[in-house]
């Protein structure tokens, strides 16, 4: 287990890396990890260290304490002015978009409640993983809000007209086996095995071709803002392109395969 030094100097994130995956612990447990612009200004910071310097394969994102992120910080709403509220949710946005951009496959552990802001974050992950007993939810509407941080469009695309409605208007806090049902989760565990689940799941991740994950998470994600025609022509072309002869990667996956051996990534 190592802690990278660039890392060391935020007031409420913790990063560090097991063999191949990094783990990146929103760390404001007093306040249930609740979203801020502070927070926000960190998690932007960090998000640019470590695309300069990636040397995993796999990054979860987690909580501290009981709660994943329980939402904005309320008491930072109260006095804000419109072109206040405007520019932090477009800082949210921006983060949450950097995350969503990474070019590794990046996995929520939810460890504990996912509310508002909280289940936006875990949205802009590729996947998510959660304490089975925990509550999901965006109940911004209990408040005379709406989600700020790209939820109304996320929760559209991922689980669809009618579920995004019922989540959102009702204001209720969902069980995670029912969000799991929704699609909202992809796994669920006990709760004092969420993070150990998602590494065994990010270690699964990590023992495929680098490469081929970041072109698949590519296409995954671009291919579901077009239409049906265009995302079969770049499945289809990067498809093709994987046989370019620079493609090291898809010669010895292949070459392992035949000669029945582990592929030695680089």
């Amino acid at each position: 287990m190592s802690t990278q030094g660039n890392f060391m100097n935020f007031s409420y994130l913790i990063y560090e890396e097991r063999d191949e995956v990094g783990i990146l612990t929103l760390n404001r447990p007093d306040a249930l990890n609740a979203l801020n612009n502070e927070v926000f200004d960190e998690l932007q910071s960090f998000l640019v260290l470590f695309k300069q310097s990636i040397n995993v394969r796999v990054l979860i994102i987690t909580g501290a304490g009981r709660a994943f992120v329980a939402g904005a910080d309320i008491k930072e709403l109260q006095n804000m002015s419109v072109q206040d509220a405007y520019d932090f949710a477009e800082k949210g946005k921006s983060v949450f978009r950097n995350i969503a951009l990474l070019p590794i496959p990046v996995i929520a552990a939810i460890n504990g409640y996912a509310l508002g802001g909280g289940l936006e974050l875990a949205l802009s992950c590729d996947i998510r993983v959660a304490n089975k007993d925990t509550k999901l939810g965006m109940s911004e509407v209990s408040l005379g809000l709406i989600p700020g941080f790209n939820g109304t469009v996320e929760a559209l695309k991922q689980v669809g007209l009618g579920h995004a409605m019922y989540l959102m208007m009702t204001a209720d806090s969902v069980k995670a086996t029912e969000a799991y049902e929704l699609g909202l989760v992809q796994k669920l565990a006990e709760a004092d095995q969420v993070l150990d689940d998602a590494i065994d799941m990010a270690k699964k991740i990590a023992k495929n071709s680098p490469n081929a994950l970041r072109i698949l998470k590519t296409v995954l994600r671009e291919g579901k803002e077009m239409t049906r025609t265009d995302a079969e022509e770049m499945e289809s072309r990067e498809f093709g392109n994987l046989f370019d002869e620079k493609q090291t990667e898809r010669i010895e996956g292949v070459n392992a395969f035949i000669e029945k051996r582990k592929p030695n990534w680089k």
